[in-house]
């Protein structure tokens, strides 16, 4: 039965074992413990079901009863308020906006990015990895402040921010000893259980 057909009962999301994106989404759905089936998707052979779903054709999608939802951001935001514990937003509306204000930048400045160094030519790829390296290092003092991302506890900047942090090797990023508060961050984030459940085998793969 295809998910189309089938997707009043169960939760369905399509995502790529490699994308940034859909990584972010797998730690959300992983820290609240959501059933969920995930479907793998190739880029290159796009299953019937996702193009039928999403005028877009882009991944992550989810399939929540009748609700078809894409693009990430409104996707977390979604499963934040509809799975409410653990939190993953502030509840007061002024603090909500200065969490969405930070994930803006985080997508415009950081995630902007990745495109280039992953597909760009030689040339844009050396100056997106410059740009991401040289944009970390400057915010080591941000990852200082507090245990998270600006915060105490674990939100969806956290899963927002873990995606990329996580490629760097990947992307052949190294970071100066100045950013030991961004490895320690790394450490603390990565060795949550929620952290490494969301993790595909290619992206375990990508740090091996």
């Amino acid at each position: 039965m295809s998910v189309v057909a089938n997707r009043r009962s169960v939760m369905s999301c399509f995502s790529s074992p490699i994308d940034p994106e859909c990584h972010r989404t797998r730690i959300v759905l992983a820290e609240k413990d959501i059933t969920v089936e995930i479907h793998d998707v190739d880029m290159d052979n796009l299953p019937e079901d996702l193009i039928d779903l999403n005028p877009y054709a882009t991944v992550p999608t989810m399939v929540d009863r009748d609700l078809v939802l894409y693009n990430a951001r409104v996707l977390i935001e979604y499963l934040d308020e509809r799975f409410p514990h653990p939190p993953l937003m502030p509840v007061d509306p002024v603090s909500r906006a200065k969490s969405r204000l930070a994930l803006f930048r985080i997508e415009s400045d950081w995630f902007s990015l990745l495109g280039n160094i992953e597909y760009g030519t030689e040339k844009k790829k050396e100056q997106a990895t410059k740009a991401l390296t040289e944009s970390l290092v400057n915010s080591s003092e941000v990852f200082a402040a507090m245990p998270y991302f600006l915060s105490n506890e674990f939100s969806l900047l956290d899963c927002s921010i873990a995606p990329i942090l996580w490629r760097l090797p990947y992307y052949d990023i190294e970071l100066p000893k100045s950013a030991k508060p961004i490895t320690e961050y790394m450490k603390r984030v990565f060795s949550r259980t929620s952290f490494q459940a969301s993790l595909s085998e290619q992206e375990r793969d990508m740090v091996a």
